[in-house]
């Protein structure tokens, strides 16, 4: 029996069409995330420091250095539209694991549509432990999509031992950015570090650093 005298013939056909509207679907939340974006490095272009959400890859590559068998929350700086919180979630961390801290109001209620089952809180990351108040229970890892090149090296600083604090010790602290340096100062560190090659399909490229301290921060 030939494909086209197929009794199912007619099912492939809509399977098709799924597809073909999947991906339009796809590309028109990508491109509304892209205007979200744009509008927000106009309105605050230092708080916001992209002009487009993390790609697929980079925010994968971000992802795998969880471990998702460490106990614990997942804290997430800057989530923005949420691609990395995404990735998270696909890398096996359950979304009820996730705190996830948002300065912009607008990405907060996004954030609150796509992750109903997230701890989403509207605050600034870099007063962390304020923004937070107490936490009955470590974190696994912090992952940081946050400007940090736009903060002077102390408040930089500030944040990374703040974050190692309410980290498991050897927790990674987990960053991005599209500098070829360390976005956290590296002279006279106690910490330990790790970069990633370069992600080349993300726009622009950037790179993952990942610092980690062993011992009772």
């Amino acid at each position: 029996m030939s494909g086209q005298n197929s009794p199912l013939a007619p099912f492939g056909g809509f399977r098709r069409s799924g597809q073909k509207m999947a991906k339009r679907l796809a590309l028109d939340v990508q491109l509304q995330d892209e205007a979200r974006f744009l509008k927000s490095w106009f309105d605050r272009p230092l708080m916001t420091g992209a002009v487009s959400p993390s790609g697929k890859q980079l925010a994968r590559t971000m992802a795998r250095y969880v471990d998702v068998t460490v106990p614990g929350p997942v804290i997430e700086l800057g989530p923005g539209t949420g691609p990395v919180t995404e990735a998270l979630i696909r890398h096996g961390v359950d979304e009820e694991r996730l705190i996830l801290v948002e300065f912009n109001p607008d990405f907060c209620r996004l954030l609150h549509k796509r992750f109903p089952k997230a701890t989403i809180i509207e605050g600034d990351a870099y007063r962390l432990q304020a923004t937070l108040g107490p936490m009955i229970e470590r974190a696994a890892a912090v992952v940081s999509s946050l400007p940090l090149f736009t903060r002077p090296e102390i408040q930089r600083t500030n944040l990374l031992q703040t974050s190692f604090k309410m980290m498991q010790p050897g927790s990674p602290f987990i960053q991005f950015t599209y500098a070829t340096v360390s976005p956290i100062p590296l002279r006279n560190r106690d910490f330990d570090v790790e970069v990633s090659p370069r992600v080349w399909l993300n726009l622009p490229p950037a790179r993952v650093w990942v610092y980690r301290k062993g011992d009772e921060a």
